[in-house]
């Protein structure tokens, strides 16, 4: 073989070896990364104050996709009328001034955590009153950014915000609370914000709260018009069921128990002043505390509630326990001095009976009594009656008419108390059953 055969036989070889070492030797996709940033956002190539162009690279509206995470619910306040979440918060644009190589579709993203280097959309909650980024141990946000130029946010937030209650049927009640997102700045001709196709909005699983269950959530639009434009605007509806259990407890059974003891004294006798009004007045200032605790647990508002229903009703009853021994009363000692009245003419007709009979001879007395006689047998036959028989039962003596105030009062207090009940509970489950 001739010398210049050999001599390119050696440098064929030669470069082979160098191509498969240069193949072999590791990418730095670090310095990679590096490069494409300083590439795609360095000083005079990318101005994050210009927003990106519309679909398809038109001069038409930037296209952002939100959805969101709900991580935890922690309060629902009925008094201040506000909740507090702690959700993950994404967003997701197209820019196509930051597309770059992918290296063979071996650098799938770019990551930053400084969200002023790149263009953002100036959304806000319009409903929220406090929020708060978190910071432990490093501020918890990034953007994404993929090689078809393609911009992901993602940033985990807690805010407090505005929920307007209709407490109507409270503790029976449903509550909507909203969570509004709109642009603050950019109208809908520069900025359009849309719920991401497919699962906009998750919430984590075994989601607890301590007075409520989240039924369901629903997305909508809810675009604004004022003076200076049309603004985009997004909205997620939270269905809150308010836990009855807790009511049931707390209020509704201990407040049944109070009006039942109040009817106690009913079978106490009528001359047990001390007992009857002890036990009357405890009642009712235990019934009143119970009522205020209520209200104080409510905020303020200009119509009725389902509670002061109850406890307006419940308060109306122990009072009417406190009522009726007044009347007891009042009827005993009535009855008490028509029983001496009697007896003060009993003793006067006496005294003239005794007085005439020494006036009068045998014939006279006689003729006397068979008129009496007549008399008392001409006098019409009364219809009998079933309750009167029934309260004849009690007879005519000292003290009579309280006591049947008491029985009545035993039969129709319990009966009234039942039938309010009847009312109250079919009224207002069927008002929650039209509401949902």
């Amino acid at each position: 073989m001739a010398p210049g055969h050999y001599f390119w036989a050696i440098f064929y070889f030669a470069c082979l070896c160098s191509a498969s070492l240069a193949n072999n030797a590791k990418v730095n996709f670090r310095e990679k990364e590096k490069k494409i940033l300083d590439q795609i956002l360095g000083a005079g190539k990318y101005d994050a104050r210009i927003r990106p162009s519309g679909i398809n690279g038109t001069d038409g509206p930037a296209v952002v996709r939100v959805n969101i995470f709900v991580r935890s619910i922690s309060k629902i306040d009925d008094v201040t009328m506000e909740y507090s979440v702690q959700l993950t918060f994404r967003e997701q644009w197209l820019d196509e001034r930051l597309k770059f190589d992918d290296i063979g579709g071996r650098l799938k993203y770019l990551t930053l955590t400084e969200a002023n280097r790149v263009w953002m959309p100036d959304l806000f909650f319009s409903n929220e009153k406090e929020g708060h980024f978190h910071n432990i141990i490093m501020p918890n946000v990034y953007i994404r950014i993929f090689p078809y130029g393609s911009v992901l946010y993602s940033i985990r937030i807690s805010l407090t915000l505005a929920c307007p209650m209709n407490l109507k049927l409270y503790p029976l009640d449903r509550q909507v609370c909203s969570l509004r997102m709109a642009s603050y700045g950019w109208t809908t001709a520069d900025l359009v914000f849309l719920w991401k196709e497919g699962d906009p909005v998750q919430v984590v699983k075994n989601l607890h709260l301590p007075r409520f269950t989240l039924e369901k959530f629903l997305t909508d639009y809810c675009n604004s018009k004022t003076n200076t434009g049309e603004y985009s605007c997004l909205k997620v509806d939270l269905l809150f069921k308010r836990e009855f259990s807790y009511y049931l407890i707390q209020i509704y059974i201990p407040c049944c128990m109070l009006v039942i003891v109040s009817w106690v004294s009913f079978w106490l006798d009528q001359g047990a002043v001390p007992a009857r009004v002890s036990l009357g007045v405890t009642t009712l200032l235990t019934m009143a505390t119970q009522t205020s605790g209520i209200n104080a647990s409510l905020p303020p508002v200009s119509y009725t509630k389902a509670i002061d229903v109850w406890t307006g009703v419940c308060l109306t009853f122990v009072f009417g326990a406190l009522l009726e021994f007044a009347l007891v009363n009042y009827a005993s000692r009535s009855d008490m001095h028509r029983e001496n009245m009697k007896k003060k003419r009993r003793e006067l007709e006496q005294a003239s009976l005794d007085a005439a009979s020494d006036l009068l001879d045998t014939d006279s007395n006689a003729t006397f009594a068979m008129l009496r006689q007549c008399e008392v047998h001409m006098q019409a036959p009364k219809r009998p009656n079933c309750c009167r028989s029934w309260l004849a039962k009690f007879p005519t003596r000292k003290c009579s008419r309280s006591k049947r105030i008491d029985v009545i009062s035993r039969i129709t207090f319990p009966l009234v108390f039942a039938l309010f009940n009847l009312v109250y509970w079919s009224t207002y489950l069927f008002r929650e059953e039209e509401e949902e």
